[in-house]
C-alpha cells in the first residue's frame, strides 16, 4: 500500500452509532500512519449532484451533528491523533469514491446482522468494495448499538496476485490492535517469520462457521483482496469464501 501521497484516513458519518464506531476504530488507523483522522457526513441521496437543489437547514443541521456525535466520541478515546470533520453534498456513494482517491483508507459503519441477509454489504459498502481508490473498512456494530469485542483477525492465503499484500495488511492490523492473526489455509512460515511477535493461528480453508467453536476468540476483522471485494459486495450467503462462513465480522478490503 502506498501512502506517500495519502492524505488522511477518511470515515464516513451518518448520524448512525455505526458510523460513531466506525470513527473510533479508525482513530488507530490514523495515529499509525501519521495521518489526520477525516470525519465526512454527505447531505444527500443515492443519485443526487452537489450541484443539485441546496440542503435544507434541516438537513445540514443534522449533518453537523452527525459530525459533532463522532468528534466527542474520538475525542473521548483520549488518543493524540489530528481531527479533521467536513460536510459535503451529492451522492454519498460517489462522495466517499471520490475521497478515496487521496486517503489512505475509508471506513464505513454498519449494523451488525447476520450474514444470511440478503446481501452481505448495503449499497453504500458494496459500491465502496467494487470502486473504492483506496482500502475499504467495512466495521460492523452489534445490535445494541456496542462496538463489536475486540478479537482474531482472519486472513486466506490463496494464489491471487494481490495476495501477498493482502497478508501483510492483516499481518499490520494484528501488530496495530496487538491480535492473534488467523491465517487460512497456507504459505504460512515466511509470514511468520517476518512478524515474530504476531501470534499466529492456521485453519483449514472452507471449514465455515461451524470451525469457530473451536477456536476460543471470534473474528473480529476479515482481510480481503479486490478479487473477493467483488465478489462479497454481490454475495448473498457465506459459503463462496473461507473468511465468510465467520457471521458479523468487519471486513478490512485491500484494493491496491
Amino acid at each position: 500500500m502506498n501512502q506517500l501521497h495519502s492524505k488522511s484516513v477518511v470515515v464516513g458519518v451518518d448520524g448512525s452509532q455505526a458510523g460513531v464506531n466506525a470513527a473510533k476504530w479508525a482513530v488507530d488507523e490514523a495515529i499509525t500512519r501519521q495521518l489526520p483522522l477525516r470525519l465526512v457526513h454527505v447531505v444527500g441521496r443515492k443519485g443526487s449532484r452537489s450541484t443539485s437543489a441546496q440542503p435544507s437547514d434541516w438537513e445540514l443541521e443534522a449533518g453537523e451533528t452527525a459530525l459533532c456525535q463522532a468528534e466527542v466520541a474520538v475525542q473521548g478515546a483520549r488518543k493524540a491523533v489530528e481531527l479533521e470533520t467536513v460536510l459535503l453534498s451529492g451522492d454519498p456513494e460517489q462522495v466517499l469514491i471520490n475521497e478515496s482517491v487521496d486517503a489512505a483508507l475509508v471506513c464505513v459503519g454498519t449494523d451488525r446482522r447476520g450474514w444470511a441477509a440478503e446481501k452481505l454489504l448495503g449499497t453504500t459498502e458494496a459500491a465502496l468494495a467494487m470502486r473504492a481508490h483506496c482500502p475499504v473498512a467495512i466495521i460492523r456494530t452489534n445490535p445494541d448499538g456496542t462496538p463489536a469485542q475486540p478479537g482474531v483477525i482472519a486472513v486466506v492465503l490463496n494464489d491471487e496476485p494481490d495476495n501477498e499484500e493482502v497478508v501483510h495488511q492483516a499481518m499490520e492490523e494484528g501488530r496495530r490492535r496487538n491480535a492473534t492473526v488467523r491465517q487460512i489455509d497456507r504459505r504460512l512460515n515466511s509470514w511468520v517469520r517476518r512478524y515474530p511477535d504476531v501470534p499466529v493461528q492456521v485453519v483449514a480453508a472452507g471449514t465455515g462457521s461451524r470451525s469457530s467453536e473451536n477456536h476460543s476468540s471470534a473474528i473480529e476483522l476479515a482481510v480481503v483482496g479486490k478479487v473477493d471485494a467483488d465478489q462479497i459486495a454481490e454475495l448473498g450467503t457465506p459459503n463462496s469464501h473461507p473468511i465468510l462462513g465467520y457471521p458479523d465480522c468487519s471486513v478490512l478490503i485491500i484494493r491496491d
